[in-house]
């Protein structure tokens, strides 16, 4: 079975049931599939994301139109 069948199967067996136990089983596996990006990202990576949020925070950056007119 192709990944669209497979779509469409769950799809209608989503809008058949009525067991809300099951929908909540299914949200948890969807929510804990997706993750969390922060969580997967390097301790290096988070606080260079950090430093860069507190520099923005305190006017510490370059507007995009300078940056453009630099590389023009």
């Amino acid at each position: 079975m192709n990944i669209e069948a497979t779509k469409l199967e769950l799809m209608h067996l989503l809008l058949q049931t009525q067991k809300e136990s099951l929908l909540k089983k299914l949200q948890v596996v969807f929510e804990e599939e997706a993750g969390d990006w922060w969580n997967e990202i390097s301790e290096s990576e988070q606080k260079e994301i950090i430093k860069g949020l507190n520099d923005a925070d305190n006017g510490d950056y370059i507007d995009n139109n300078s940056v453009m007119k630099r590389f023009d």
